[in-house]
């Protein structure tokens, strides 16, 4: 591919010698003589590099190079003078010039023409390939994150649908063991739902926001539960994001420990509070925790029903890097558990 150089300069027998010479280096050279001319060639495009002298008889070719840097061009410059002073190559490449030559009457100073211009264009085009390059990383990225959220939303469409269905079942059963089974069951199913419903309604689908998952997620785990039980529950959640494999062990932690004081923490018909906190600590952790002020259970005590909901917590948990532990209370339960933040 012949590169063309626009040249630029009001000394016509120069800009004569650089046609001639650096044609020799296989380039098509335009030449131009003040800043109309030279912006105008520029506008029709199909330049490749600048060749710019320092004084020109209409003023200086940093004004040009001013004009270059206000249209965003780009193309690369080099910069020729034929002063010593160094503090206008300096200001040259200050403002955007990407090599300067010192004009000399020697035959040295095409090669080094020679060389400032390719090694210009080849710094160009690799930056254009960078930028190419860069512009395509953040396509796939967007479409990549297009494609999460689709499968996050197809995902907790599919698990709201699993878990309607076993409403259905358990509206229909008339054994009251089946339909607490049932019920935690749907609990379950739902608590990953939701963690699949927060990640495609936010802005980033690698990440739970928390204190939104856990809102929803408890409402959910209210209406599961059975409709006699007339527990509060209050949750205090600060705001911060989990990634969605810990998120969704969070919530499975939170269904079944929120169940189960809701099935368990008080006499039937009696009311109470269950509470859900979630608060971030001074060294990266987050403390999470449920407690009521019902009749009370510590580890160790045999567990009340089958015993799944406390492998399940315990399981979770284990994927978290941390371990459930039960705080000694006057009256009630208190469960609580570190979150490592960082992880």
């Amino acid at each position: 591919m012949q590169h063309t150089i626009l040249y630029v300069d009001d000394d016509l027998a120069l800009a004569r010698l650089a046609v001639r010479n650096l044609g020799r280096f296989g380039y098509q050279v335009v030449h131009a003589v003040d800043l109309s001319a030279a912006m105008e060639t520029v506008e029709k495009g199909g330049v490749h590099a600048v060749v710019l002298d320092h004084y020109l008889s209409t003023g200086t070719g940093l004004e040009i190079l001013h004009r270059l840097n206000e249209m965003g061009v780009g193309l690369p410059v080099i910069y020729v003078t034929g002063s010593s002073d160094a503090t206008i190559a300096i200001d040259a490449l200050k403002n955007g010039a990407s090599d300067y030559v010192i004009k000399t009457v020697g035959d040295e100073f095409w090669p080094l023409m020679q060389s400032a211009i390719g090694q210009g264009i080849a710094t160009a085009e690799l930056r254009r390939a960078k930028e190419r390059a860069d512009q395509e990383i953040r396509l796939g990225k967007e479409r990549a994150e297009v494609l999460l959220t689709e499968v996050n939303h197809r995902v907790a469409n599919s698990l709201a649908l699993v878990a309607a269905l076993i409403r259905l079942q358990v509206s229909s059963s008339k054994n009251d063991d089946v339909k607490a089974a049932l019920s935690e069951t749907q609990a379950r199913i739902s608590a990953i739902a939701g963690m699949h419903r927060s990640l495609y309604t936010s802005d980033d689908v690698r990440q739970v926001e928390m204190d939104k998952y856990l809102g929803t997620l408890v409402k959910e785990v209210q209406g599961t539960v059975n409709d006699h039980q007339s527990a509060t529950i209050l949750l205090q959640a600060d705001e911060l994001s989990l990634k969605s494999d810990r998120a969704v062990s969070v919530g499975m932690i939170v269904t079944e420990l929120l169940t189960n004081a809701l099935k368990y923490a008080y006499p039937p018909g009696a009311e109470g509070e269950v509470r859900v906190l979630l608060k971030r600590q001074d060294d990266d952790k987050a403390l999470l925790a449920v407690e009521d002020d019902g009749v009370g259970w510590k580890e160790g005590d045999m567990p009340k029903g089958t015993g799944l909901g406390s492998r399940i917590v315990k399981s979770m948990a284990a994927t978290l890097g941390a371990s459930i532990q039960y705080v000694p209370r006057e009256s009630g339960t208190r469960a609580e558990l570190l979150i490592d933040l960082t992880a």
